[in-house]
């Protein structure tokens, strides 16, 4: 049956025994009642009873139940307060001139609550009372309740807090902790002293991530309490990392349940859970703990709610020292000064009050059927957590009496003598504010309250349980504070040590999450490969790097990449530059010796104004080394390979056609000897030399307007490092102008070696073999490394290899040549070079 149904026949129940007068009573003083100007309801549980929620509106008699000695200080929580308002004589009383009253019900199950509630409706609204008839309306109805304090579980209240929702009649839980109860469209007149459910599970999951407890179990209550708790904490932890490896729900005790509950606990060993958060209500848990004892489940942590984790009936059940470490969510501890010597004088009194006292005309059980004095004379012990709860209770009650003293005006030092109703005062509770000791006492816009939670575990010294404070939790902002020196973890081995509850253990550094299953928490390990890294907001996935970064295997993050080029101020290219110095000041040397001696026979035999032209085209070949170094920029990308093709093509086509023109004269001269004349005299040499020249320029001008080099990086080559240089290095423009050169340089080779015979003075073979030699390997060493490295030692091979290409017609063609000038001049005469020739022919001869 659904509590709509159950609400409507209460309903009907209630006026069907209204109409007979069965719910009239009296009371007899004994505690439950007290009359005053202004009177406060009160439910409390003052005994347990274990009757089915499916039965409703079906109800066991209260005194059937055992005592509950919470619920009776909770009672006496109320009576206290309303005693110290009333006594109250300070220069400033909280209500001078008025008394206030109360009704206390035994709400001791979920029907109980219910009826107890229509008890009240009804008062309200019956017919006036005696003195209202004979004019006095200075006040309400003394029976009139103008606000209800209780019930202690969020299953009892919520009925009652719909009805009295409906009526706008304020109603203040102290133990009622489910956030659906916050909903003001519901329950528009509903609010609580005690924290939030929100806020409850919120401390949970913060006390979860704290420890690293990733793999967990949820135990609840059969009923709104545990299914609403644990349903939020399921629907939050995935939110922060933790795994719900099993969800229970703890059913009452009963023969029919038992099986049941030992199943949960061998669900708990099977899963292989350390931590279990169990949210439930005390009467509930209280049935499920003796399995887990049974089945000697030790060495868990247990985190508990309000309701249960500093519950003596929890603690009390045999042998649950030994389920391991219970950690627990407590509301704050405020001392409620006098309270303590308020239960001693009552004891005291119960002891002067025999049992022929108690009440024995009571026509209706349910409702006040019960005497307090029979309750204290079982000597309860008053522990620090039924003060925490009747705090609530206190708390409850003075924020009634201050909303009073606002309503009655009573600022003024004297309250107005007037009706109040039930929907004008919680106008003024809705505005409550003030402190309670070092307690503030404020409610929200849902009529919660701004306190937070205490964190205490349990200690155990042999048999005797205490609890220790180990924590806190403030709600705004969101804030735990935890003490884990303070924590004693029971069957660990090393007590100080905290306990794994993990499904897996943790992967190393750049190792990324394989699920092996539908929990995130249950994994195994692969390492990230290299230019990937491992964002811990995305475990399961290797994420790459960008471009211009690297990563090692294994790696958590990206690392910028090592930029690659021949800085102007490395010591490798400090070298260069003063090798290209040397070859720059060897060749203006060799050019200003020659130009000076340029009608001498050795100048001319070696190409008279044609070595000057060589000689620039050198010094350019070597100024194109400087586009190699610093930063590539445009104008040297465009530069670097045209600018030496082109210069050193012109000086090889000069040295081969120097070749050419000795080989001929000496060899060929006489088999076409009009044909040659013709040529060289119509400039032949000159245009040749021309024509080579401007074919590898056009081709060069071509590639470059086709495909212009850009700079560029290169961030294949490395993976850690970034080649700057220039783009199109190997086109195929690029290949056509090295084909060409090496075509010019094959046919300078062979113009030169058919010379070997040649006069002495007119024989460069040798010198220009060696040079093409070395220009050769020079270059192809450069091609092979350029093919298996790119880095600063591959850029200085390149230049090395232009300025060693220039060194090597410079010592090879022009070094011989000046030396003869410059050392032996007697060989640069033209006897010399004519007594050669006559040596070569009769030797020809």
């Amino acid at each position: 049956m659904d509590l709509s149904a159950a609400v409507f026949l209460s309903l009907g129940w209630l006026m069907l025994q209204s109409a007979d007068g069965e719910l009239d009573y009296t009371s007899q003083g004994h505690g439950m009642q007290l009359k005053g100007d202004f009177s406060i309801a009160g439910l409390f549980p003052l005994h347990y009873t274990d009757g089915p929620s499916a039965g409703l509106p079906a109800l066991r008699r209260c005194n059937e139940g055992t005592p509950n000695k919470h619920g009776y200080y909770l009672l006496q929580g109320m009576r206290f307060a309303v005693e110290e308002i009333n006594n109250s004589t300070g220069p400033q009383p909280l209500l001078p001139g008025v008394k206030l009253g109360y009704q206390l019900y035994d709400a001791c199950s979920e029907p109980a609550s219910i009826l107890v509630t229509l008890d009240l409706l009804k008062q309200l609204y019956q017919s006036p009372s005696k003195s209202e008839t004979e004019g006095d309306t200075n006040y309400n109805n003394s029976r009139d309740a103008v606000a209800v304090i209780g019930p202690d579980s969020s299953s009892k209240t919520f009925t009652p807090a719909a009805l009295l929702g409906a009526h706008l009649i304020p109603h203040i839980s102290y133990e009622a902790s489910n956030e659906k109860l916050s909903n003001k469209f519901l329950y528009p007149s509903f609010f609580r002293t005690i924290p939030s459910d929100k806020n409850q599970v919120a401390a949970m999951i913060r006390l979860l991530v704290h420890f690293n407890w990733t793999w967990v179990a949820i135990l609840g209550s059969d009923n709104a309490y545990g299914l609403e708790g644990m349903k939020s904490l399921s629907k939050q932890a995935p939110n922060h990392g933790i795994c719900i490896a099993y969800q229970g729900i703890i059913p009452a005790y009963r023969d029919d349940t038992i099986q049941t509950m030992r199943s949960m606990v061998g669900s708990l060993l099977t899963t292989k859970v350390n931590t279990i958060v169990v949210f439930s209500s005390k009467s509930k848990l209280k049935g499920f703990f003796p399995f887990v004892v049974e089945r000697n489940v030790t060495g868990k942590v247990w985190i508990g709610t309000e309701d249960w984790s500093a519950s003596s009936l929890i603690s009390g059940i045999s042998g649950i020292q030994t389920i391991g470490t219970v950690l627990g969510v407590a509301v704050k501890y405020a001392a409620i000064p006098g309270f303590e010597e308020f239960e001693r004088k009552v004891d005291e009194a119960s002891m002067q009050h025999s049992d022929t006292q108690e009440v024995s005309n009571v026509t209706n059980d349910c409702l006040q059927s019960t005497d307090l004095y029979s309750f204290s004379r079982k000597e309860f012990s008053l522990e620090k957590y039924d003060i925490t709860s009747s705090f609530n209770v206190y708390t409850g009650v003075y924020s009634v009496a201050h909303a009073l003293h606002q309503a009655l005006g009573c600022d003024s030092g004297e309250c107005q003598r007037r009706r109040v109703y039930p929907w004008e005062l919680l106008l003024w509770l809705k505005k409550v504010r003030f402190t309670l000791g070092n307690t503030s006492v404020y409610f929200d816009m849902n009529g919660d309250p701004p306190t937070g939670y205490d964190i205490i575990c349990w200690v155990w010294k042999g048999t005797d349980w205490s609890l220790r404070e180990v924590g806190s939790f403030i709600p705004d902002p969101i804030t735990l504070i935890v003490d884990a020196d303070l924590i004693e973890w029971h069957d660990m081995g090393d007590s100080r040590s905290v306990p794994l509850s993990i499904c897996s253990p943790p992967c190393p550094r750049g190792h990324k999450k394989v699920l092996t299953g539908p929990h995130s928490c249950c994994f195994d390990c692969q390492a990230c490969p290299s230019a990937t890294f491992l964002n811990t907001s995305e475990s399961t996935t290797c994420q790459p790097c960008l471009p211009e970064e690297w990563a090692p295997p294994n790696s958590e993050k990206c690392l910028d990449r090592t930029v690659l080029l021949l800085l102007w101020d490395a010591p490798l290219a400090i070298a260069l530059l003063f090798f290209l110095a040397t070859c720059l000041l060897m060749t203006s040397s060799a050019a200003i010796i020659l130009l000076l001696n340029l009608n001498t026979p050795v100048a001319k035999s070696a190409g008279g104004r044609t070595c000057l032209l060589m000689l620039a085209a050198l010094t350019a070949t070597a100024m194109s080394s400087l586009c190699h170094f610093g930063q590539p920029s445009p104008l040297a990308c465009i530069l670097k390979q045209p600018l030496f093709n082109f210069s050193f093509t012109v000086c090889l086509s000069c040295i081969t056609m120097r070749s050419f023109q000795v080989v001929y004269i000496f060899k060929f001269a006489s088999k076409l000897p009009l044909a040659f004349d013709k040529w060289a005299k119509n400039h032949g040499p000159e245009f040749t030399i021309f024509l080579v020249s401007v074919t590898i320029l056009l081709i060069s001008v071509i590639r470059v307007a086709i495909n212009t080099p850009q700079p560029s990086k290169d961030l294949n080559f490395y993976k850690d490092s970034i080649v700057l240089e220039c783009s199109n290095t190997l086109s195929l423009g690029a290949a056509i102008e090295l084909a060409y050169v090496s075509l010019l340089s094959f046919l300078c080779f062979s113009f030169s070696y058919m010379g070997k015979d040649l006069p002495a003075n007119y024989n460069e073979a040798k010198s220009v073999t060696f040079s093409l030699m070395v220009y050769m390997m020079s270059w192809m060493s450069f091609f092979t490394l350029y093919l298996i490295s790119r880095n600063q030692f591959t850029m200085a091979a390149n230049v090395f290899a232009i300025l060693f290409s220039v060194l090597a017609f410079l010592t090879g063609y022009f070094l011989p040549k000046i030396y003869i000038i410059a050392l032996r001049p007697q060989m640069n005469t033209i006897a010399h070079f004519q007594n050669c020739i006559q040596m070569y022919n009769m030797n020809k001869q």
